[in-house]
């Protein structure tokens, strides 16, 4: 079976590789893999990609303003600060809401810089339970608590995180299989307050949703993991693309690159050997994607 338009970027692999993410001042990709505690920095060049040893799992990154990224570790999320020969400094922002047992997931910013991510069950040997959460970080002057009150909806694997180009919805999908849905919110841009969240996708044609992107058309690209490819939605919810991929688990997508038309996908290992699984996959679909708001 061939994948056609569909390159092979990075074949590192990574155990669990998310949060693909392009930095247009340093001109290249980062991403993490939660499992390895590790962030990862590539140009896609022949030059070797480099990465930074955490000491706690990393859910997500995003860019800073300034320089820099944060990220949501273990116990709270962190500004991060990367040296070369894999030095970095961390600071704490704020402490994770939850206990042991639960970690953060998927995050990104909104196009006004508010730090949004979910956090989901992972105890082991128990089956996971309803317990995770999508908040966001709180702005100086807006409450003396850390966090602003989460969405009154309880999931178990929060993913799918993704703003409209006018910021005026947010997207967010539940990849636990029993759910395997996706929702879309209005979005108040002035207060960064989401409404009541409404039906988008309640099924995909293939596997279960994870990561996701939107386009400068407002196209909403999500990784079907299970499924072998990715899924491009109109705002209204149709489907209108399908790119399969050569391994079974993609788990998350994003544009970048100089002109923003590059959408690069990460992927992970599964319980069945694959020679690619946990590689990184580019691609042009032809939409360019639009830059990510750093962090204010």
């Amino acid at each position: 079976m061939s994948w056609p338009g569909v390159e092979l970027w990075w074949d590192g692999p990574s155990q669990l590789a998310e949060s693909p993410l392009w930095s247009p001042v340093e001109r290249c990709f980062f991403w993490v893999d939660i499992r390895a505690r590790r962030v990862w920095r590539h140009e896609g060049s022949a030059r070797p990609a480099a990465f930074w040893q955490l000491a706690q799992a990393v859910g997500s990154i995003a860019l800073r303003e300034g320089g820099g990224l944060i990220a949501a570790l273990e116990d709270g999320v962190y500004a991060l600060d990367l040296f070369e020969g894999g030095r970095f400094e961390s600071r704490l922002l704020a402490a994770a809401p939850h206990g042991p047992g639960v970690r953060f997931n998927d995050g990104r910013c909104d196009r006004q810089g508010r730090f949004w991510v979910g956090s989901m069950d992972e105890r082991p040997g128990q089956p996971r339970q309803a317990l995770g959460r999508l908040a966001r970080l709180s702005r100086a002057g807006e409450t003396d608590q850390p966090w602003q009150p989460p969405l009154k909806v309880a999931m178990r694997v929060p993913n799918g995180l993704g703003f409209s180009p006018a910021g005026d919805k947010l997207y967010f999908s539940d990849s636990d299989p029993a759910l395997a849905r996706v929702w879309v919110c209005d979005y108040d841009t002035e207060r960064g307050q989401a409404r009541t969240p409404q039906p988008f996708i309640a099924q995909l044609p293939v596997g279960r949703p994870d990561g996701a992107a939107v386009d400068a058309e407002g196209g909403y690209w999500i990784c079907a993991n299970d499924g072998a490819a990715v899924l491009r939605y109109t705002p209204d919810g149709r489907l209108d693309r399908r790119i399969d991929l050569p391994v079974a688990k993609p788990t998350m997508c994003a544009f970048g690159g100089p002109d923003m038309r590059s959408l690069l996908i990460t992927s992970m290992q599964g319980p069945q050997a694959q020679p690619l699984a946990g590689a990184l996959f580019a691609l042009r679909p032809g939409v360019p994607g639009l830059a990510e708001t750093p962090y204010r």
